[in-house]
């Protein structure tokens, strides 16, 4: 079984866990400070527009606090929903057919995505190295692996950062829509992943950042559930269900059963 020291160093078994599935941005990685920029345009502007129709102060997105309460790790649509209820804001749902100008639900997550990709132009994608490490040991000592983001540009993102064939399964904001599967904190999409897998949940060990992210590998009953983070969100994310927390994937150990023993 896992285990970890005083130093929260996670030693895992792989004649226990067989499959691994992770979440990409700020997991693999480093492209969740460019979604919390994008998001901080949009929910600003809209907010500032509101402030002056209504007459009621404007108070801007915290894109520490707002960010990880109601946006992070959450299927785009839901995220605009979340965090505008958050402010007692409603908007009509609108359709996929709308253009990113109109104030609906799709048109802002619309909106957000071109933000988000005009970021990713210009400043590019990065990876923590660590992770692409871990992720690549385990591949060579036959873990099966699977990227689990909420994020409709996951496919995008891996094939940029030349990950692509790292991951046997992916589960995205794309596949989200597609088969219509709620988005975390609902298991759904982990639960997918693990199927697609071929791994029982129980032998499956969820990487997140993001507290709907362990919230969602607790509820799916996942054997291990590793938060990724630091300070104070380690602590939201050990609230939320992460059964260890680590600031970096390098602090992860991979050992047979035997080893784990000793």
């Amino acid at each position: 079984m896992p285990s970890w020291d005083n130093r929260d160093t996670v030693v895992i078994d792989l004649d226990v866990f067989a499959g691994f599935l992770f979440d990409l941005d700020g997991v693999i990685t480093r492209t969740a400070g460019l979604h919390a920029s994008a998001w901080k345009r949009l929910f600003d502007d809209h907010l500032a527009a509101h402030a002056g129709r209504t007459g009621t102060p404007f108070v801007p997105f915290d894109i520490v606090a707002d960010y990880r309460a109601h946006v992070d790790g959450k299927p785009r649509h839901a995220g605009v929903r979340d965090f505008l209820a958050s402010r007692g804001i409603r908007l009509p749902e609108g359709t996929p057919q709308d253009e990113a100008s109109r104030d609906t639900v799709h048109g802002l997550g619309k909106r957000k995505n071109r933000y988000f990709l005009a970021l990713l132009e210009e400043e590019g994608v990065r990876v923590y190295a660590s992770a692409v490490a871990l992720v690549r040991e385990a591949r060579a000592r036959g873990v099966r692996t699977a990227v689990v983001s909420s994020s409709r540009n996951t496919a995008a993102i891996l094939r940029v950062t030349r990950l692509t064939d790292l991951f046997q399964a992916r589960v995205d904001g794309v596949e989200v829509a597609r088969l219509g599967l709620p988005g975390k904190p609902d298991p759904a999409m982990f639960l997918e992943a693990a199927r697609r897998l071929g791994v029982p949940p129980a032998r499956g060990v969820v990487f997140e950042d993001a507290t709907a992210g362990v919230e969602a590998g607790r509820r799916g009953g996942f054997g291990l559930v590793v938060g990724v983070g630091e300070g104070d969100q380690a602590d939201r994310l050990r609230q939320h269900g992460a059964h260890v927390v680590v600031a970096d994937l390098g602090a992860v150990r991979l050992v047979p059963r035997a080893a784990a023993a000793s």
